[in-house]
């Protein structure tokens, strides 16, 4: 069996991200400004902070291609920090600025205790959602893979502080080309209006705000995943995946909490016989029934709770003395939910992509392409 893993390193404000992808397939295209174009993506959207002012996200590949295409081996991606020369003599010296008041939301606490330190430092500088980049950057390849098959992702934004966009009846493409020309993602302009009023209500507070976004897959063939084990099924490792992203903490495989509401008969997705082949009425599933994709859309939903860092201090304990202390100010986004659906859309990626080695899995690409034509759609 084909197996797809990935790894990343680094710090916030260290010198880059790497990010280490096993089991790419040889023969696979890889197109830079693609990966490019979604880091750009991912450091956008209305709300974001001073980091994104200095960062210009740009990936360089230090192995596993070559001429353009994989070959098989490992892939090393770097994403240099351009802020790193802003912290380079402090990072050396080892004087870089202690923390020891835990901001409350942010891993800082928990993360001092489960490693016996007495800073949190070390704990915000791996647990900063800037490691997303480079899950961008991998989610990226996994996208490239996935296209070969004419599988297709994106994303929008649904709500943000409370704003909720009434979604207009058009085809999930359309939603998105909406929402790439939006700075919150928003495919509802007025609502887009809204938001960006109580992005900057909440800047002007010091406050953050946090938000729901829509992750939906295209052209994903029946049979991804499985009903036999916990572990194996397809909307688990999606939940998963998507609960990973920083602040993220819901997650819904199409209208689950609506279905919750609703008696069996209007739920679940009737079965109709087009003439030519088997069809369906709805797709309140989500894409996935027992755990395995049934060739519907698959549609995720995640909800991203308002970034902890707030310019009002919160109130705290200062671990150093047993005091009470309130928080001190990090540079932080005021509102990153449309930067979360370009993480979101990585993920939903890589999984599918995991998923779909799983399946028509080879050495390479040609291999793939050979099982997946084989295979019954």
């Amino acid at each position: 069996m084909a197996v797809l893993r990935f790894l990343t390193a680094g710090e916030s404000h260290g010198p880059c991200l790497i990010a280490i992808v096993e089991g790419l397939p040889a023969g696979l295209d890889i197109d830079l400004e693609a990966i490019n174009r979604d880091l750009a993506r991912r450091q956008g959207g209305y709300g974001r902070g001073g980091r994104m002012r200095i960062e210009q996200d740009r990936v360089e590949i230090l192995g596993g291609v070559i001429s353009g295409r994989t070959i098989g081996a490992p892939v090393a991606l770097r994403i240099e920090n351009r802020d790193w020369p802003n912290w380079r003599d402090h990072w050396a010296a080892g004087d870089l600025p202690k923390l020891t008041v835990p901001r409350p939301g942010h891993a800082d606490y928990a993360g001092m205790l489960k490693y016996g330190l007495d800073d949190a430092r070390p704990i915000l500088e791996r647990a900063s959602a800037r490691e997303t980049a480079a899950r961008v950057a991998v989610g990226a390849l996994a996208k490239l893979l996935l296209s070969s098959f004419g599988i297709l992702i994106g994303s929008y934004v649904v709500e943000i502080g409370g704003v909720v966009a009434a979604i207009p009846e058009l085809p999930v493409q359309e939603l998105w080309a909406l929402a790439e020309a939006s700075d919150v993602r928003c495919p509802d302009a007025e609502a887009a209006v809204r938001m960006r009023a109580a992005i900057d209500q909440a800047r002007q507070a010091g406050d953050s705000l946090g938000g729901i976004f829509v992750v939906t897959a295209l052209g994903v063939p029946v049979g991804l995943g499985s009903h036999v084990h916990w572990d194996r099924r397809l909307d688990a490792r999606l939940a998963a995946a998507f609960v990973s992203i920083p602040a993220v903490k819901g997650v819904e495989i199409g209208p689950a909490f609506d279905n919750a509401r609703l008696p069996g008969t209007r739920v679940h997705d009737e079965f109709v016989w087009t003439g030519t082949h088997v069809s369906r009425l709805s797709n309140r599933a989500g894409g996935i029934e027992g755990g395995i994709s049934n060739g519907q859309p698959i549609e995720v939903r995640a909800a991203m709770k308002p970034i902890p860092t707030t310019l009002t201090p919160l109130r705290s304990v200062d671990l150093a003395t047993g005091m009470d202390a309130a928080t001190t100010y990090q540079r932080s986004d005021v509102c990153a939910v449309p930067a979360a659906a370009v993480v979101g859309e990585a993920m939903m990626a890589w999984v599918l992509a995991e998923a779909l080695l799983e399946k028509y899995g080879g050495d390479s690409l040609s291999d793939m392409e050979r099982n997946f034509g084989g295979a019954e759609q």
